[in-house]
């Protein structure tokens, strides 16, 4: 593991491995269900960081984001769709079930790919899976904001330049929101993070909800994504991209 990259550091339970140290792939946390509750939902889409592994979900950043936007007067509720060890391959698959159970949802903060640069997988590959998981959920009408992570110097000066362009890219591609680094701050640093210096402890994952709602804060008001009305349904058949398929 390494410490200023923090991805969830655990694979999908169908591909390779995990190193010893890696905690355990864990199934998908229930999703909201139908209650009195009618708010749109926002969804946090994402891997362990989103999760929150190793703390209590009332301390995750979709936890701590709900605080604020209750506290700022949006009604909107937090979906937590964290699943740890989630690559963007695994996300892509997952996607279209967790919107199916939320139609409700108007906004998606998808914050994936840590795992992929863990794997070293390739990031044309990954780039194209979170185009197509920005489609799907343009398709249905949503906003999406984009979140990345940063890139893992282990795997060389060439992969991390070309890991790091990969959100960027994506986001200048598609048209959506982007907060490049939703660990800045608190990557690296050690009083933020739990013994394995990856996952954030309750007072990091407070600083990655203040990050993230930076990016989403302008979006709160926006009408829903362009790709409801612009993209054709042929582009739903997308096929997740992984390391193996995309060489």
């Amino acid at each position: 593991m390494f410490a200023s990259f923090g991805a969830c550091g655990d694979p999908a339970p169908e591909e390779v491995p995990p190193p010893e140290s890696a905690p355990a792939p864990v199934r998908p946390p229930p999703l909201s269900e139908a209650t009195a509750d009618d708010r749109p939902a926002i969804v946090a889409f994402g891997d362990s960081l989103t999760a929150g592994y190793g703390v209590d979900v009332t301390e995750a950043w979709p936890a701590r984001l709900q605080e604020r936007l209750d506290a700022e007067g949006h009604a909107y509720r937090v979906v937590n769709a964290g699943v740890s060890g989630e690559t963007t391959a695994g996300g892509l698959r997952r996607l279209p079930w967790v919107l199916d159970r939320e139609p409700e949802a108007r906004l998606v903060v998808l914050a994936l790919g840590g795992n992929d640069g863990l794997r070293g997988s390739p990031p044309d590959a990954m780039a194209e899976n979170l185009l197509a998981m920005i489609g799907e959920a343009e398709r249905r009408g949503l906003r999406v904001l984009l979140a990345g992570v940063p890139s893992p110097p282990e795997l060389g000066p060439d992969y991390e330049e070309a890991f790091a362009a990969v959100f960027p890219d994506v986001a200048a591609q598609s048209g959506v929101a982007l907060v490049e680094d939703i660990l800045e701050g608190v990557a690296g640093v050690p009083e933020l993070n739990q013994r394995d210096r990856t996952h954030p402890n309750p007072e990091g994952a407070r600083r990655l909800a203040a990050t993230v709602w930076r990016g989403l804060e302008p979006l709160l008001g926006e009408p829903g994504g362009a790709a409801a009305v612009t993209e054709g349904p042929e582009a739903a058949d997308a096929e997740p991209s992984e390391g193996e398929m995309s060489r």
